[in-house]
This record gives C-alpha cells, sequence and structure tokens, in this order.
C-alpha cells in the first residue's frame, strides 16, 4: 500500500450509507486522511463524516458535485501538500463496505501504467436507457480519443500531477467527462479497472429518468466547453 495517499469523498445526503464507506476506506487505505465534500445535505452526512475522522469541506447549499469535489481537493492539497507522486482516490459515500475494492485501482498506478485509474462496476445496478452514458462516451472519443467502458464512473485514483492539471472540475455531473478528456489532453495516461462495487443506484422511476436528464445536459456543457 502505498502511504502518501489520501482520499477525496463527495456526498449529498448519504448519512445512511456513509457511515459504512467511511469504515471501509479505513480498511482498505489504513491511516490515509479522508476528505469529504458535503454538497449542501440537509441530513446528517456532515457530522457522520466527522464522527468518523473525515475533515469536512461542507456547502450551505448545493452547488453540484463538481463544485463540491473541487473546493475539497483544494483543500486538500492546500492542507496535506502532497509531493506530486502521491495518489488521491476519489470516491462517491453511497459505496458502502464495497469501498474496500478500492485498494486495487492503486495497482496500476504502482505499476507505473498509468496516471489515472477509472474503476468500472463489474456488475450493473440500476440504471436508464443507456442515453446519457453512451453521449459521455461518445464525448470523450470525440474531444480526447479515448474510448471508456464506464466515463462517468466517480471512483478514480489519480496522482497528485494529474490531479493538479484536472483542477478545477467540470460544474455538476459533467466532473468525470471534462476530468477524463482533460488529463489526456495534458498527456496522462488513462486506465479502467473492473471492480466489485455497489452503489445506491437511480432506477427506471420518475425521479431516476429527472436524475439523468440533469446529467445529460451537463455532459452536453462539458463537452461544448472542451471544443
Amino acid at each position: 500500500m502505498v502511504s502518501n495517499t489520501f482520499i477525496i469523498l463527495t456526498a449529498r445526503n448519504e448519512a445512511d450509507r456513509l457511515g459504512a464507506t467511511l469504515q471501509a476506506l479505513a480498511a482498505a487505505f489504513p491511516g490515509a486522511p479522508v476528505w469529504v465534500g458535503d454538497d449542501g445535505s440537509n441530513d446528517g452526512t456532515a457530522q457522520i463524516a466527522l464522527a468518523g475522522g473525515a475533515a469536512v469541506q461542507r456547502s450551505e447549499h448545493c452547488i453540484g458535485k463538481g463544485g463540491a469535489a473541487t473546493l475539497t481537493a483544494q483543500r486538500a492539497l492546500e492542507s496535506l501538500r502532497p509531493p506530486a507522486e502521491s495518489i488521491a482516490v476519489l470516491c462517491d459515500g453511497d459505496l458502502g463496505s464495497s469501498a474496500t475494492e478500492l485498494a486495487q485501482l492503486l495497482k496500476p498506478l504502482e505499476r507505473g501504467e498509468a496516471d489515472l485509474a477509472v474503476a468500472v462496476f463489474a456488475a450493473r445496478v440500476g440504471g436508464g436507457l443507456g442515453l446519457a452514458v453512451g453521449f459521455a462516451r461518445w464525448a470523450i472519443r470525440r474531444r480526447c480519443g479515448l474510448r471508456l467502458q464506464a466515463p462517468i464512473s466517480g471512483q478514480r485514483a489519480l496522482r497528485v500531477a494529474t490531479l493538479q492539471d484536472v483542477l478545477p472540475f467540470a460544474r455538476g455531473f459533467g466532473m468525470e467527462i471534462g476530468m477524463t478528456i482533460d488529463a489526456a489532453r495534458a498527456g496522462h495516461r488513462v486506465c479502467e479497472v473492473a471492480l466489485d462495487l455497489e452503489h445506491r443506484a437511480s432506477g427506471r422511476t420518475f425521479a431516476g429518468f429527472a436524475h439523468r436528464g440533469r446529467q445529460l445536459l451537463d455532459f452536453i456543457r462539458v463537452y461544448r466547453e472542451r471544443a
């Protein structure tokens, strides 16, 4: 295990799963500092994060995943001042006990095979018709030539030098697409790793389709901004 690893976790109203996620991260990355970006939660997310030993960057209102992650990453870098070869693990707060799998993301970086490793969920959980993900794959391919299976996966590991090149993250749900395009354009190597992860999936409900509609709008904006 790389000793100079730190974790940036984003969450919004994840009080019911965050505790288990933090416990799993502590088991997977012993001693690694955890920074939680609380995107305007109105439940006990911030309190659970603090109780779990994490540093918390809290927004009083929702500013979107990309904005929350940017503020949290910047605060972590300012506080830790890690060397360029250190590794940042980015993840969501709803992974629960499956977050232990994220340790596998470090291997391609440790072997010198990649600068940014993206987790692919080995088993699909929930989801809609695939329009948003399909557009994300197309957008990344068009903008930087990469063909990814999991273009919007928020579970990632990257070197600090790479992290600095992709900050600030794109706004909202466009964070991962923008990060991937920016990393590839800066010459960083990107790979994918299949992991047995679980998360809170949005199903084929009105709320689920509305969520994916917001995602798609953010994806389109990022695609246009990186023309």
